[in-house]
């Protein structure tokens, strides 16, 4: 316990103050992790990297029918993508760039960090990054971790996130899982000191319930909860804590009619396909029941308040 205790205490926190503002009008992180549907984590048992080509790609309708939603209601968000997506699709990542949405690196091969050595991690996140800037012409300063795989096994990857330029981080998942998740984690954008600088994190959202995180900030719980639970939790994330909720879904999501895979375990096939039928009508709710904008802004906000506050 006390190792464990030591290494989390590596990157140090500095949090900020609470802010004034009320959940109707508060602004939330809205993001998308781009990935095809053979590409997850649960299958990859199954379905080996090499033979990705040999599916049936339908990352990018899937991708632009959400980008679609959001500008029903003129939403910007964060699409964290995954390199080997960008560069079978630079045209996608163009699309999605021109309309204002920011663009994040969901890692190229969506290995996950605590099954890869450092150096194995700065790689994979170097091609990923050149990739995507490559095509958008911008620096690339947001990184998502495949399957939320920075744990109390991989948090060395701060550090290398830092040295490779990266300003937000959004993979500590503060809650118990068996892939991912740091239970004791907090669960507020804050900025984590490390060894190469500062590095913002901003967590997917937890509601607590006594000394439990449930999370509740998109994906499969956002597909299994009832919608009026969902939004009644993420509700209280705004009012309890004063801060704003991350939110995050895939393309794969809002796609019923993808292949099935035969070969994943029946606890993987139960997460991956329970209620694709209802996702897309669940997202247009959200849409129009909460404000959203890009990760990079709302980080750029609350971050100044910490350094002010120092």
């Amino acid at each position: 316990m006390i190792q464990i205790q030591d290494q989390w205490d590596l990157y140090p926190l500095r949090w900020p103050p609470l802010m004034e503002s009320s959940s109707d009008s508060m602004l939330n992180a809205f993001t998308v992790d781009v990935e095809d549907y053979f590409q997850v984590s649960a299958f990859e048992s199954c379905v080996a990297r090499e033979r990705w080509p040999d599916f049936e790609s339908r990352v990018e309708a899937n991708t632009l029918r959400i980008a679609d939603l959001l500008e029903e209601t003129q939403v910007r968000g964060t699409f964290f993508i995954l390199g080997w997506v960008a560069e079978r699709f630079p045209r996608l990542v163009q699309e999605l760039h021109s309309r204002g949405h920011e663009i994040g690196s969901h890692s190229y091969w969506h290995r996950l960090i605590y099954s890869q050595s450092p150096e194995e991690f700065r790689q994979d996140l170097r091609r990923s990054r050149d990739v995507l800037q490559d095509i958008i012409g911008v620096p690339v300063v947001a990184y998502r971790a495949p399957s939320f795989s920075i744990t109390q096994k991989s948090l060395w990857a701060l550090e290398i996130l830092s040295e490779e330029g990266f300003e937000i981080d959004s993979s500590i998942f503060p809650v118990y899982h068996d892939r991912y998740g740091i239970a004791g984690a907090r669960p507020d954008i804050h900025l984590r000191e490390t060894p190469s600088g500062p590095l913002a994190e901003f967590p997917p959202s937890v509601f607590k319930l006594g000394w439990w995180n449930l999370p509740v900030s998109g994906g499969g719980y956002f597909r299994l909860y009832p919608f009026a639970f969902t939004r009644y939790c993420l509700s209280q994330v705004n009012k309890r804590t004063k801060h704003p909720f991350m939110f995050y879904i895939h393309p794969w999501e809002v796609d019923p009619q993808q292949p099935r895979l035969s070969g994943p375990s029946a606890m993987s096939k139960m997460r991956h396909y329970v209620n694709l039928h209802r996702t897309e009508a669940k997202l247009r709710m959200l849409l129009r029941q909460f404000e959203f904008g890009r990760v990079d802004r709302i980080v750029a906000k609350y971050t100044s308040s910490i350094r002010s506050a120092c």
